[in-house]
């Protein structure tokens, strides 16, 4: 194991759940990359299998780090991006079971895997301790971090959706056209997913507005500047009046901001602070 790993699990034994939970997405990830290369069927229980272990293992971590600080265990950002990436586990359990896109899973599989690997790499840091716990801050941030799930998942339909449309107008599709999902199901799940982190996002919103106490305006702007954002991707889908390809266009450039936005927004929150 790489010295890096060693050191911060010493430092924090239950990172022991990451790691074997980074390895079961490493897993999921190189045999969808094999199946694809050799042109071969992805059987759908593998994904669901690898993600599946991968997710209870997250769960357990969670579930450890919480009962040791009291509360829901995003106090630092090595808790941040395991539960963004549990949430992502969870929400493709879900939509990927419903819909039979087992090769979003494929898909899905390292950017889980990514977001666990580079949240081991982080130094350990001091364990929060406990405090009196707000049901609605828990709420908001478990929410939130639910709805970037989704929007994480969309983006992934949406990238394969475009893949797919470039394929057809190519007219000459390569082996990896056949393998995955119809573009018809892309469109229907990248619309499903963006309404269900939208209205995970609105959640969170309200029980933030519910908490009781002064928030970083900060904060609260680039909020609601997220939520007007997908609010106004899905009316304009809603009304038609944008094409599917622009919806999966939009629902990449919308998470690559989130995501940029997002540490930025914190970094000078936390600035702001000292």
């Amino acid at each position: 194991m790489h010295p890096v790993f060693v050191s911060v699990v010493n430092a924090e034994p239950d990172r022991i759940w990451i790691v074997l939970a980074a390895i079961c997405f490493l897993f999921g990830s190189v045999y969808s990359a094999y199946a694809l290369a050799m042109a071969k069927a992805l059987p759908r229980w593998v994904n669901l299998c690898t993600l599946g272990v991968g997710f209870i293992l997250q769960t357990g971590f969670l579930y450890v780090r919480g009962h040791a600080i009291g509360r829901c265990p995003i106090t630092n950002p090595f808790e941040v991006i395991v539960f963004m990436s549990w949430s992502i586990s969870l929400i493709y359990l879900v939509v990927g079971s419903s819909y039979r896109l087992s090769l979003l899973g494929g898909f899905t599989a390292p950017v889980v895997a990514v977001m666990c690997l580079g949240a081991l790499l982080l130094p350990a840091s001091r364990p929060a301790l406990p405090q009196a716990v707000n049901p609605w801050l828990e709420a908001h941030a478990s929410f939130s971090m639910i709805a970037c799930g989704a929007f994480a998942l969309a983006c992934v339909a949406g990238a394969m959706y475009l893949f797919q449309e470039r394929q057809l107008k190519t007219r000459q599709p390569t082996s990896i056209f056949f393998r995955l999902p119809p573009i018809n199901a892309l469109t229907v799940a990248n619309t499903r997913l963006l309404w269900l982190g939208f209205g995970f996002l609105s959640l969170g919103l309200a029980a933030g507005f519910c908490v009781g106490r002064a928030t970083d305006a900060w904060k609260v702007g680039w909020s609601i500047v997220v939520w007007l954002l997908y609010g106004g991707i899905l009316l304009a889908r809603s009304q038609r009046r944008v094409a599917a390809k622009w919806v999966a266009r939009l629902s990449i450039l919308a998470f690559s901001l989130l995501l940029s936005t997002f540490w930025g927004i914190r970094f000078i929150s936390e600035t702001r602070s000292l």
